[in-house]
């Protein structure tokens, strides 16, 4: 069985760029018989993998004319058995079987100019192109992986997808393995103005982030902290981020910190000294950052909205996150009651265990599997 992997974002990130890899690698530990054809660019990081791994280069830009049109040809020339776009942008034209993995509907629940920098005429034309490739992507795949219940039923609801024909595979938190170098956390702290005890944020700035609830929530708490907490917002600088900062609950300084992206190894160092992480997004297909905080040992308070209380269960704090005031309730909860901030630990480390990347892979390989043996016996 010879299977391609769209893995022209394959490498380190976040999002779509790190679910690409963590799958290529759990494929390479648990399945050795199948041929894997990835498509790569030459900026992808390319791990190490067994010999029924081939690469084929194409540099390529996702949404592109030329993804649509270039890009079928070199799918077509491998001679595929099955294709996983590992992402909803499939050429309209391309004939062949695959399956694609849908990990949101943002683009459905968020369909705001304000989430893009594009202007409003372009960003309408970008939006109505997107949603009709995602809409054939849907109606034409053999099968359709899903990040969550959630997102299944999303599918189900808004896209009419039938419920039969995807399957749920969980992600899990990416592994690091950086020592604790206290002279060079320091060091870090020093670089960006980082004062203990802080709390975290880490990701994007995307409208539906709800960062902007999140300073609010903020600086109501400060009105009452008498900790001495710093907020502190990584993620990477953008149009975005740009626009937060400019809000006057950044500008009068109560004790927010933005550091713009960091590493995998500076943010490890950042985690190891945080007292809670803070998710207040209004729209996740899974959300990884807070289980990824939760493995850090760090104690999580996050949103009640979409699929956050599935995928993180009783081991995290929620609040409303439409209201400023309950927020900074439970940010104050999560940080002066130590019962509190033991028992989201202890229970951490028993949602963590329905986690892993090679129980997504097992899950991916018997949908291959399966729809190889329905399209043989066709």
């Amino acid at each position: 069985m010879r299977i391609g992997i769209d893995a022209r974002m394959m490498g380190k990130g976040a999002g779509i760029a790190r679910y690409v890899e963590q799958l290529v690698l759990a494929l390479g530990k648990i399945d050795s018989e199948t041929e894997y054809i990835l498509f790569v660019n030459s900026s992808s990081r390319i791990p190490e993998l067994g010999n029924n791994f081939r690469l084929v280069f194409c540099d390529i830009p996702w949404y592109s004319l030329e993804e649509q049109t270039k890009l079928i040809g070199i799918l077509d020339r491998e001679n595929l058995d099955l294709l996983h776009f590992p992402h909803w942008n499939v050429p309209l034209l391309y004939k062949k079987p695959f399956v694609i993995t849908v990990h949101d509907l943002i683009m459905y629940h968020f369909p705001r100019a304000e989430a893009t920098t594009l202007g409003p005429l372009k960003y309408f034309f970008k939006d109505r192109i997107h949603r009709v490739v995602l809409n054939h992507a849907c109606r034409k795949a053999q099968r359709i992986f899903v990040t969550s219940e959630f997102t299944k039923n999303d599918l189900h609801q808004t896209l009419k997808v039938l419920l039969e024909k995807m399957v749920v595979t969980y992600q899990a938190p990416f592994e690091t393995h950086a020592s604790v170098d206290m002279q060079r956390r320091a060091s870090l702290l020093q670089k960006y103005k980082v004062q203990e005890p802080y709390i975290l944020y880490v990701g994007s700035a995307y409208p539906h982030k709800n960062l902007e609830n999140l300073l609010r929530a903020w600086k109501i708490f400060k009105q009452r902290d008498t900790g001495g907490y710093t907020l502190v917002l990584v993620g990477k600088r953008s149009a975005f981020y740009e626009r937060l900062i400019q809000m006057k609950e950044m500008q009068e300084g109560h004790d927010v910190i933005y550091t713009d992206f960091l590493e995998d190894e500076d943010l490890e160092l950042l985690y190891q000294g945080a007292s809670l992480y803070a998710f207040p997004s209004y729209y996740e297909g899974f959300g990884l950052p807070p289980l990824e905080a939760m493995a850090k040992g760090v104690p999580v308070v996050s949103s009640s909205a979409t699929c956050l209380p599935e995928v993180l269960g009783d081991a995290a704090l929620y609040f409303d996150p439409k209201s400023p005031e309950n927020m900074a309730s439970i940010i104050e909860k999560a940080l002066t009651d130590e019962d509190i901030r033991l028992d989201l630990q202890i229970r951490a480390k028993e949602i963590l265990m329905q986690y892993s990347w090679e129980k997504l892979a097992k899950t991916t390989v018997k949908g291959y599997h399966e729809i190889f043996s329905q399209l043989s016996s066709n």
